[in-house]
C-alpha cells in the first residue's frame, strides 16, 4: 500500500507546504494528495513540484479538484488543460473530480446525458495526455450509489475514466464496501479513507459544513474507531491489489490523528504479512 495525506486536511492551519512535506516524510507516508486550489495557488512558485516533493521521498498521489461540468465545452476544456498541466508539473497522472451537483435519482435523463458527454470530453483530452480522471463516489453526484456508478462507467465507456473509491461514502449509500469493491475493483485507481462515529452523524461531511472553518466536526473519528469496519475491508482488499489511498481527515488534531491512523495501518499490514508467512 502507498498511503498519502491530503493537503485539504490542513486547509485551516498555518502550515507551509514545506512543513507538511517534512512532517509527512518523518511519519513515513509515501505521498501527498494535493488539493486543486493549493496547486493553483502555487503555480507562481514553480520550484514547488514533482522534483521538490520527490526530494522528501514523497510523490503526488493525486490532484483533487472539481471540474466544472456545468459550463460550456470550451470553458470546460480550458479548465481541464490547466489541471492537466498542473498534474504534470506535480508528477501525477490522476485528477479527481465529482460528476454532477445532484443525486442520481434527482438528475433527469437529459441532465445525465449532458454530464456524460462532458465527462467523455474530459476523458478524451486526458487520455491523449497520458492521464486519467477519477470520479469520486460521493453523495449528491451521479456516483452516489453502486448502480449509478456502474452505469456511469458504461455510459462514458472510456479507458481514462477511473474511480476514486471513498469507502465511507460507499458505505453511506447502504452497500457493504467489500461488495462494492467486488464489482468496481477493476476501475478503482485510488481510495479515500475516513470514518464516522455513527450513521446519524454523516451530515458532518456535507460540503457546506466540512469546508467551513466554523463547521461542526462532531462524529469524525479515527479510522479504526468508527462505524465503517476498516479492519475487515482492508484485510479483504490488501491481498488482492496494489492499494493507493489517502487518509482524508477534516477534524481537529490533524497531525496526531493522521500519525495514529498511519501507524495502525502499518501495524495491520505487518500483522497480515506475519500471518501469511
Amino acid at each position: 500500500m502507498k498511503l498519502s495525506i491530503c493537503t485539504i486536511s490542513f486547509r485551516h492551519h498555518l502550515h507551509s507546504l514545506d512543513q507538511i512535506a517534512h512532517w509527512a516524510q518523518a511519519q513515513s507516508f509515501q505521498g501527498i494528495e494535493l488539493w486543486g486550489i493549493h496547486a493553483k495557488n502555487l503555480a507562481d512558485e514553480p520550484h514547488y513540484g514533482a522534483d521538490w516533493l520527490n526530494a522528501y521521498g514523497l510523490e503526488t498521489s493525486m490532484l483533487s479538484d472539481y471540474l466544472p461540468l456545468e459550463v460550456s465545452e470550451c470553458d470546460l476544456l480550458t479548465e481541464t488543460k490547466k489541471l492537466s498541466q498542473l498534474a504534470k508539473h506535480w508528477g501525477t497522472k490522476k485528477i479527481r473530480t465529482f460528476v454532477g451537483k445532484k443525486g442520481s435519482a434527482q438528475t433527469t435523463k437529459r441532465e445525465r446525458d449532458e454530464l456524460v458527454e462532458k465527462l467523455h470530453l474530459i476523458c478524451e483530452f486526458l487520455y491523449a495526455e497520458g492521464q486519467s480522471v477519477l470520479v469520486e463516489t460521493h453523495p449528491n453526484t451521479l456516483a452516489d450509489n453502486l448502480a449509478s456508478t456502474i452505469q456511469l462507467l458504461e455510459e462514458t465507456n472510456h479507458p481514462a475514466l477511473r474511480i476514486n473509491f471513498d469507502v465511507l461514502h460507499v458505505w453511506e449509500s447502504g452497500i457493504n464496501p467489500i461488495e462494492a469493491m467486488n464489482q468496481l475493483g477493476p476501475y478503482v485507481s485510488h481510495f479515500h479513507f475516513k470514518n464516522i462515529a455513527s450513521r446519524s452523524q454523516l451530515d458532518v461531511f456535507s460540503p457546506n459544513n466540512v469546508y467551513a472553518a466554523a463547521g461542526s466536526r462532531k462524529g469524525m473519528v479515527q479510522l479504526f474507531e468508527g462505524a465503517v469496519n476498516y479492519q475487515d475491508f482492508l484485510e479483504e482488499l490488501i491481498p488482492t491489489m496494489d492499494v493507493y489511498a489517502s487518509l482524508e481527515w477534516f477534524g481537529p488534531n490533524v497531525k496526531k490523528v493522521l500519525e495514529n491512523d498511519g501507524k495502525q495501518i502499518s501495524e495491520m499490514m505487518e500483522s497480515m504479512k506475519v500471518r501469511k508467512e
